[in-house]
């Protein structure tokens, strides 16, 4: 157990130093990392396959547009063409208006989030395909990006900038992509709960020749009664072998 912890930890360690270099690791980091737990090739290998499979290059990027399906690359022909409208600058105006910024100058603020704009979009592309969809990811990496800006007095340097908010882009969209899985399990879980319900009211209703009420079937198969009630309740009402609520 305990050294199940310590690899859990350890590729927890490795992902976050992906993350602050670009999602791209070298394989002396990983094997230096893995060293306590005394990997071997065939081992570190399959580490590696999970950092493949996050999106995480070894020693040179993945190419993120790889993993976008056909409605994720739809969208960003959208979206990209309306972030050419936006005036680039040159590297002494950002830094420029990057330094307003962090004085508190909401014009500037403004102005950074629209430079960063194109920055979320290829981040958001790393993190496709791990359970949210493009656009929404790229909703909550501009919303990160808009809170970010007005937090940057706290650097001493512009040059600190661009690392704090594609941090905080990055953790914004981590955050959502959790968040997005639960709620998918949560989702199934209530759909195979209402599958069950429903196949089991099926066959009583079959056998008895009868619509049933939720307290005679929770009394034939052992189920508790608040749990077919909870199906009948998340299918709308929708699951036709039963006659009605229980009353009893």
């Amino acid at each position: 157990m305990e050294k199940e912890l310590l690899f859990a930890k350890t590729l927890e360690y490795i992902k976050n130093i992906a993350k602050e270099q670009g999602h791209i690791v070298s394989k002396e980091q990983v094997e230096t990392a893995f060293a306590p737990l005394d990997f071997g090739p065939e081992q570190l290998e399959m580490v590696y396959e999970y950092l493949r499979k996050q999106k995480i290059g070894i020693e040179e990027a993945v190419d993120p547009d790889a993993y976008l399906s056909e409605e994720d690359v739809d969208y960003l022909d959208t979206y990209l063409e309306e972030l050419k409208y936006i005036e680039d600058a040159t590297p002494g105006e950002r830094e420029a208006i990057t330094l307003s910024a962090m004085a508190g100058d909401q014009d500037a603020q403004t102005r950074l989030i629209e430079l960063f704009l194109p920055q979320v979009v290829e981040i958001a592309k790393l993190y496709a395909g791990q359970g949210a969809y493009l656009e929404d990811l790229i909703g909550e990496g501009n919303v990160a990006l808009t809170i970010g800006v007005t937090m940057l007095g706290a650097l001493e340097h512009a040059s600190e900038a661009e690392g704090m908010l594609a941090k905080m882009i990055m953790d914004g969209m981590e955050e959502y992509i959790g968040l997005s899985v639960e709620q998918q399990k949560e989702d199934q879980k209530a759909i195979d709960l209402v599958n069950k319900v429903s196949e089991a009211a099926r066959e009583l209703s079959e056998d008895l020749r009868k619509k049933i009420t939720p307290f005679e079937l929770a009394k034939e198969t052992g189920m508790e009664l608040e749990d077919i009630e909870e199906a009948i309740r998340l299918s709308g009402d929708a699951i036709e072998y039963f006659e009605g609520k229980n009353d009893e």
